[in-house]
């Protein structure tokens, strides 16, 4: 294979099937805090972060009072959210801890720090920070060696805080 995606590709955006829209916006927009953008009456929405078009679309076109998607069928693992920084992963994960939602996993994988939970409708979320490229671990030829250790969480809400 000769062909390589151009190094500044980007995935845009994430369109959801859910089925409440209501129940969905109380995650993505109250807990999460993404800016709603723009409406489709009752059966669309689009959020995002810092004003772009939208990063994830939530619609119930077709899944409307469905229920969840197997866990254990094909779709999608989970829609994963790069935060700018360590302390802005520590602030949205303490607002999660402080509204008792759930989490279902967090891991340091060497190059990023991630806690996972899943949506209202069972969609997986995963909210991390990457870390400097170089502080990546590298073997001694150079190539990339992800983990999946434990992650101090305590360590890392405290950081919310200063």
């Amino acid at each position: 294979m000769d062909y390589k995606v151009p190094a500044d590709t980007r995935i845009g955006h994430v369109h959801l099937k859910v089925s409440d829209l209501d129940k969905a916006l109380a995650f993505y927009h109250g807990l999460l805090g993404f800016e709603i953008t723009q409406r489709y009456g009752s059966q669309a929405v689009f959020v995002s972060a810092g004003g772009y078009h939208h990063h994830i679309g939530l619609n119930t076109w077709y899944s409307k009072n469905a229920p969840p998607a197997p866990q254990h069928g094909c779709g999608l693992f989970h829609t994963a959210i790069l935060y700018p920084t360590r302390r802005d992963l520590a602030v949205v994960v303490k607002r999660l801890l402080e509204a008792n939602y759930p989490l279902t996993g967090v891991a340091d994988h060497g190059v990023s720090e991630a806690v996972y939970l899943n949506d209202p409708d069972g969609n997986g979320v995963e909210l991390y920070w990457d870390l400097p490229r170089d502080q990546w671990p590298v073997d001694a030829e150079g190539n990339l060696q992800m983990v999946t250790d434990p992650l101090n969480i305590n360590e890392l809400i405290s950081l919310a805080s200063s």
